[in-house]
């Protein structure tokens, strides 16, 4: 038989086995949470052995070909193409999927969507929750569905956040404020929508590359950017480069 008629019989179980592999190695190594929300993680394990154990009957099932030693002289350059190009697609998934290590969201992705656009509105019950409880506990998530109700300073009188994310610059005073920010993701990262809490710091990019992970700690105040269209800010007492967390998303 054939190499291009190899390919082109299995491509669509070699693919499929390479999908197989990569997410029982992500649940492995604890990274399948970069793909998808932690609520689905022992749903696509199980589908991913139901997978293997499918394909792998259909190999051991497979009957044999009659004309495998007429593949050469009857193959066409149509044939050799469609193969080739299968060929592609196959390192290429492999490739993407076993050998580049994963990676997080980044602001390129964040460009694309509307940053702060999916931050909930908060019911009454859930506003009460946030404002009575401990303010140094609350997630960029919280705090950017906060911001959005639109409460003035006098609000913020006294809190204190606590954020870790990673920067990506206020479009509109991208010298002078800066977003501490994190993806929020619902069922996969497909869907997943940015969220950031604006921090005033003159001059960040000389100290924080751009998607690079801080921590930030300060009072919430008005915001002395005249250019931004941000109305509070963080005005940091300690703004320190950590770590990109193990979890980098928030659900």
């Amino acid at each position: 038989m054939s190499l291009s008629h190899l390919i082109t019989r299995w491509r669509g179980a070699l693919l499929s086995l390479i999908g197989i592999v990569a997410t029982v190695w992500l649940g492995i190594t604890g990274q399948l949470g970069l793909y998808i929300h932690p609520r689905y993680f022992a749903f696509s394990i199980i589908m991913a052995v139901l997978a293997a154990a499918v394909v792998i009957v259909s190999f051991a099932l497979s009957p044999g070909d009659e004309h495998a030693g007429h593949d050469h002289d009857h193959e066409t350059g149509h044939k050799r193409f469609w193969a080739g190009a299968s060929s592609v697609v196959i390192a290429a998934s492999a490739v993407a999927l076993l050998v580049l290590p994963p990676t997080t969201l980044t602001t390129t992705t964040l460009e694309q969507r509307d940053l702060n656009g999916s931050a909930a509105a908060l019911t009454e019950e859930a506003s009460a929750k946030l404002t009575g409880g401990d303010a140094s506990k609350f997630s960029v998530k919280d705090w950017a569905s906060l911001l959005r109700q639109g409460a003035g300073v006098e609000f913020y009188a006294g809190k204190k956040a606590q954020l870790t994310g990673f920067v990506t610059p206020d479009q509109d005073d991208p010298e002078n404020v800066f977003y501490v920010a994190r993806f929020v993701v619902s069922h996969c990262v497909v869907d997943a929508q940015p969220v950031g809490v604006p921090v005033y710091r003159p001059g960040w990019q000389d100290e924080f590359p751009l998607d690079s992970w801080v921590g930030v700690s300060g009072g919430l105040t008005a915001n002395p950017s005249v250019a931004s269209s941000e109305g509070i800010v963080i005005i940091p007492e300690v703004v320190a480069a950590v770590d990109q967390p193990q979890q980098p998303y928030v659900y």
